[in-house]
């Protein structure tokens, strides 16, 4: 009886992804949301892994992917900090915390920040009268920052749910505006916008082995604009599973897993991926990671590895990224 639940509940796993390609081969979904910056994974395990962590135990880390993941959290703290050398000399960093008071009979409680360093800007205003047809306004500095609150429970021995709120704020600078009712007058506006957005993550243990399906819904959020065209944030469904394949095997010489894990998610502002993940962990100590993702017209294949040790652990990752060489991630953990 529980194979059969469990088949039948990959089965719809499955139709559900061929219903979402299905539905993206229709129309190219470009431009649809903002905030870009929500998207980017900083995480250096969840990066190495091709972001397939939806079903996944990650402690902290978790708000980035599936709140639920935290649920089991084992230590009193757990915190992470991630450093992630983005494009164009973007540099993202996050960080997580979690929190199990009363040894977890109410669940675990998290927060979670990421902020973003794009590098200085120059500032330029048309000037017909100018011979270069512009005025050098000097330099100007992009932010974008988000902080999170977030609570994680087992409502069963088999099912986990998660949730997060989070206040986000995105500065693109000062606008110069022609005043039309005062000829050459123009006002200055800022654009700045502070909306917020809901996580949501489920995780369901099948009891098939170590089998585990996962479901997350993040980004979501009301229509925003900065001056007339609304947008939201780059709202995103995912389904995955995840399991210790090292389970078929009754003994093993030493303690090891070999966890897979695949995603399947459906984007509001891009067609839908498909992301595939391996960690081996050997003695609860190292980690090699790989992951590769479908769908992406830059990055696909990805690699890394994690070493951890009394309560302390550190993780890196190293993406190729197409036109753009590489993105490398580096994450340092810490458990009591």
């Amino acid at each position: 009886m529980k194979r059969f639940q469990t088949l039948a509940a990959l089965a719809v796993f499955l139709t559900a992804w061929q219903g979402g390609t299905a539905s993206s081969i229709e129309k190219d979904k470009r431009a649809q949301s903002g905030f870009q910056f929500l998207s980017v994974v900083s995480d250096a395990r969840g990066a190495a892994m091709a972001e397939a962590m939806t079903g996944l135990e990650a402690g902290s880390s978790a708000l980035f992917f599936n709140p639920a993941g935290m649920a089991d959290l084992e230590s009193r703290i757990d915190m992470s900090a991630s450093l992630n050398e983005w494009i164009a000399d973007i540099t993202h960093n996050a960080f997580s915390l979690a929190v199990r008071p009363w040894n977890g009979n109410y669940g675990v409680l998290g927060f979670s920040f990421q902020s973003v360093d794009y590098g200085e800007f120059y500032r330029t205003r048309v000037n017909k009268d100018n011979d270069l047809g512009y005025d050098d306004l000097g330099t100007f500095e992009l932010s974008a920052m988000a902080f999170g609150v977030g609570y994680a429970k087992r409502l069963t021995d088999r099912f986990r749910v998660g949730g997060q709120v989070r206040w986000v704020r995105q500065n693109l600078g000062e606008t110069d505006i022609p005043v039309v009712s005062a000829g050459t007058d123009t006002t200055t506006v800022e654009n700045v916008l502070k909306p917020y957005a809901i996580d949501f993550g489920t995780q369901f243990q099948t009891g098939f082995r170590s089998l585990v399906f996962g479901m997350s819904v993040r980004n979501f959020s009301k229509e925003i604009k900065y001056v007339q065209e609304g947008f939201q944030l780059p709202l995103v469904f995912t389904l995955g599973a995840c399991m210790n394949v090292l389970d078929f095997f009754r003994e093993m010489p030493f303690d090891q897993a070999l966890w897979i894990s695949v995603d399947a998610s459906h984007h509001r502002d891009h067609p839908e991926q498909l992301k595939l993940g391996m960690e081996y962990r050997a003695m609860n100590a190292l980690s090699l990671r790989g992951g590769y993702i479908w769908g992406n017209d830059e990055d696909g294949f990805s690699f890394g590895i994690g070493v951890r040790r009394f309560g302390f652990g550190f993780d890196y990752s190293y993406s190729p990224f197409g036109v753009f060489d590489r993105v490398q991630r580096m994450t340092a953990r810490f458990a009591w």
